[in-house]
């Protein structure tokens, strides 16, 4: 698919790329995880990276979000040039712009959730409130709590509350309800995609399991380190209407 297919009419992409490559080593024992990558995103949009592990998902998510640098090619986020930016570059990047949410939660065990998510406000120019992060994943009535009286679900979610507490322009997501059950991964759905529409926060999110991909604005189609195909959909589902 051509870039002028990639990016919403008339609005510059908040996310530029071009021929973006990355290799692991050296010679015979060279792992290319990208394979020259074409892809412009705009903003406010919802983004699914689809593909088997290995297809080279994360490493594109770990490139878009500063955690990692593309081998060659050009990576523009708005203004700023990612591609050839010092590492002080990247972690400013990283603290003014991106929200991160894993598989897992690294939330610190000794401290309430109001306290877990208070914790990234001291890296950030505007927060917005602890409480308000916290209620806009549904979780007010468990600030007090340990991560250890939370399950699963709701430790994602604090994970999620601690993401978007910095009010980001981007959430990045990867597999965010591979260790959830359903009903309790289409709750962490739910509130991403809730970020999403209300804050009008550009996500994008990887998984393996394809049924998430009908919540998306776009898939993109991922194997062997290249983009296989890109497909729009023009209805979008609800995560309570989806099912794997």
């Amino acid at each position: 698919m051509g870039a002028e297919q990639t990016r919403t009419e008339g609005e510059a992409p908040v996310f530029h790329a071009r021929g973006l490559s990355k290799t692991y080593g050296t010679g015979d024992t060279a792992v290319h995880a990208l394979r020259s990558v074409d892809l412009d995103v705009a903003r406010g949009e919802f983004i699914v990276l689809l593909g088997a592990s290995g297809s080279g998902k994360s490493t594109l998510l770990n490139i878009l979000g500063g955690l990692d640098v593309p081998s060659s090619g050009e990576l523009r986020f708005a203004e700023h040039q990612l591609s050839g930016a010092s590492e002080a570059e990247l972690t400013r990047y990283r603290r003014e712009h991106v929200g991160f949410v894993f598989q897992f939660y690294n939330l610190i065990p000794s401290l309430t959730v109001r306290e877990n998510v208070a914790l990234v406000t001291d890296i950030c120019s505007q927060p917005m409130s602890v409480d308000e992060a916290i209620g806009l994943v549904g979780l007010l009535p468990r600030a007090d709590h340990f991560p250890a009286q939370l399950s699963g679900g709701e430790q994602q979610r604090v994970a999620i509350a601690r993401a978007i507490v910095k009010k980001p322009d981007l959430l990045l997501c990867d597999e965010p309800t591979g260790a959830l059950d359903y009903q309790t991964g289409k709750l962490v759905l739910e509130v991403i995609a809730r970020i999403n529409k209300e804050l009008g926060t550009t996500a994008v999110v990887i998984t393996h399991n394809a049924a998430i991909a009908a919540m998306a604005d776009r898939v993109i189609y991922l194997s062997d380190g290249a983009i296989q195909r890109i497909e729009r959909n023009e209805h979008k589902l609800a995560p309570s209407e989806l099912s794997w």
